[in-house]
C-alpha cells in the first residue's frame, strides 16, 4: 500500500475519532443560560440527505471534497480530491461501524477498511455542544458551537445553512454548497469488489497523526 494512501485514510480519520468522543459523551445536558436570561440558541440538526462540496484547508494543504450525507438509509460518502491531483480517494461510511478507503486508479486500485463500534453522525450530533456566541466567518454572520474540545462549527444566523467547522488540530472545512435533499443514486454507494478482499485496518492506524484531518461527512 503506497504511504501516501496511508496518509490520506490518516487525513480523513478524524471523524471516526469525534464518532467515538460524542458516543462517549452521553445524553446531552440542558442548554446553557445566556447572561440576559435567555436560552442560548440552539444548533440546527442536519437534514436527513445533503451533498456540500467542502474546500478544506490544513496548514497549506488542500482538498476538495464531496460529501453525500444519507442518514435514512445508514450511510455517508466522502469523495476526495487533493490539490492538482488527477486521482480521487474515496471514503464511504455505513451506520454498521464500516468504512471503505479506496481508489479506482487504472492498474493499480487500493483498497483498505476500518471497523469501528459506532456508525456516521446523527442528524443532531451538535446537540449540547457550548454556544460560542455570534461573529463573523468567512463573511457571514454566524452563531457558533464547540463540541467535545474537538469541533467548533459555525452555522449561518440567518440561513441556518453550516459555513464553516474547524477542528482541534486547527483543519479547517470551508463550505462552498449545501444542497437540502440531494441524494446519490444507489449504484455508485457500492464498493468495489476488491475491497472485500483487503485486510482490516487496525483502529490505532485510522487514528489521527500529527496534523490530519477529518472526513467532511459531518
Amino acid at each position: 500500500m503506497p504511504s501516501s494512501f496511508l496518509f490520506s485514510i490518516s487525513t480523513l480519520s478524524l471523524l471516526l475519532l469525534l464518532l467515538l468522543l460524542l458516543a462517549v459523551a452521553g445524553e446531552p445536558p440542558t442548554a446553557a443560560r445566556s447572561r440576559t436570561g435567555e436560552s442560548d440558541p440552539t444548533p440546527t440538526p442536519w437534514p436527513h440527505q445533503f451533498h456540500s462540496v467542502l474546500f478544506m484547508n490544513s496548514t497549506g494543504s488542500l482538498q476538495l471534497i464531496d460529501l453525500w450525507y444519507d442518514w435514512p438509509n445508514g450511510r455517508n460518502f466522502n469523495i476526495v480530491r487533493d490539490q492538482l491531483s488527477a486521482s480521487l480517494l474515496y471514503d464511504l461510511e455505513w451506520n454498521n461501524g464500516t468504512s471503505f478507503f479506496y481508489t479506482l486508479d487504472g492498474d493499480s486500485p487500493s483498497c483498505r477498511t476500518a471497523q469501528l463500534e459506532v456508525g456516521i453522525l446523527r442528524p443532531g450530533w451538535l446537540e449540547g455542544g457550548s454556544y460560542l456566541g455570534r461573529r463573523h466567518v468567512d463573511g457571514f454572520l454566524c452563531d457558533g458551537w464547540e463540541k467535545a474540545d474537538f469541533i467548533r462549527y459555525y452555522e449561518d444566523v440567518e440561513t441556518k445553512r453550516p459555513v464553516h467547522w474547524r477542528f482541534y488540530t486547527g483543519r479547517e472545512a470551508h463550505v462552498m454548497t449545501f444542497e437540502v435533499g440531494a441524494a446519490l443514486e444507489d449504484a455508485k454507494w457500492q464498493a468495489p469488489a476488491y475491497c472485500f478482499d483487503q485486510k482490516e485496518v487496525e483502529e490505532d492506524e485510522v487514528a489521527p497523526r500529527g496534523g490530519g484531518s477529518a472526513s467532511a461527512s459531518l
